[in-house]
């Protein structure tokens, strides 16, 4: 399917690795040119390097903390007119109600609400006034089905889906839609993360972790990075404009759930 979207220019954040990366190589190959971001740099270069051999689109590497004013300031001076926005930002580290101080809610609020809501603020007006631009902010599943020790990311993931399920319908006229995109879990850092985190609290190995979650999802498998990404490049298209304000849940059917 052409996606219709051939020399748009999008902005991937935390791109040089996983989902994000899975999301800037799949608007690549929709021929889109890129401003990638990532906190290292050392790996975002490599990254970019490769799409630009695979693709032949123009990519601008970005080095900097997203969720610092000083990173998006960086970040959105390099990356002038953007037709796309993609959000992305890692999880905060899981745990239980009584760990978390005031700090830690600070924190995870500025990574996964406060930032996405900048980049949409700093983005949107431009989109608006030429009529046409994509918004999709990378959440999670536990926006569906929250899970007890992912506290942190369940309240700042819930507080962006808000924001956006009002300014979305605000911006809808102007030819600019906003989704969010919840991953279940997929094959990336962040799952290798949280697994070990089953290892340390079970007793068990790595390999018999993954195998209790992959029995949890009813295709039987982690989600990949590549098949995340297509999907974002969709509701990035040009036919996806009559989506609007939507929590598009990509967890393997994971959560059981009628709406």
């Amino acid at each position: 399917m052409d996606l219709g979207i051939t020399g748009k220019r999008a902005l991937v954040c935390a791109s040089s690795k996983g989902l994000g990366r899975g999301c800037a190589e799949a608007l690549a190959a929709a021929g889109v040119n890129l401003v990638m971001n990532a906190r290292g740099a050392e790996a975002l270069e490599a990254t970019a390097a490769e799409i630009r051999a695979a693709h032949g689109v123009e990519v601008v590497a970005v080095a900097a903390d997203i969720t610092t004013e000083e990173g998006r300031g960086k970040v959105l001076a390099a990356a002038g007119q953007i037709d796309i926005l993609v959000t992305n930002a890692g999880g905060p580290p899981p745990g239980m109600w009584a760990d978390w101080s005031r700090d830690d809610f600070i924190k995870a609020l500025d990574a996964n609400m406060l930032a996405p809501i900048a980049l949409m603020q700093a983005a949107l007006p431009g989109m608006m006034e030429r009529g046409w631009g994509r918004v999709v902010n990378i959440t999670s599943q536990a926006v569906k089905a929250p899970l007890g020790v992912l506290g942190l990311s369940n309240s700042a993931r819930s507080g962006l889906t808000g924001f956006v399920a009002g300014t979305a319908r605000q911006v809808a006229g102007s030819g600019v839609t906003i989704n969010n995109l919840l991953p279940g879990i997929h094959a990336t850092d962040r799952a290798d993360s949280l697994d070990g985190a089953v290892v340390k609290s079970a007793g068990i190995t790595l390999e018999e972790a993954r195998a209790r979650r992959a029995a949890t999802i009813p295709v039987g498998r982690y989600g990949t990075a590549s098949e995340f990404g297509a999907t974002c490049a969709f509701m990035c298209s040009q036919h996806a404009g009559f989506m609007v304000g939507q929590n598009v849940l990509l967890d393997g059917g994971a959560i059981n759930t009628t709406l």
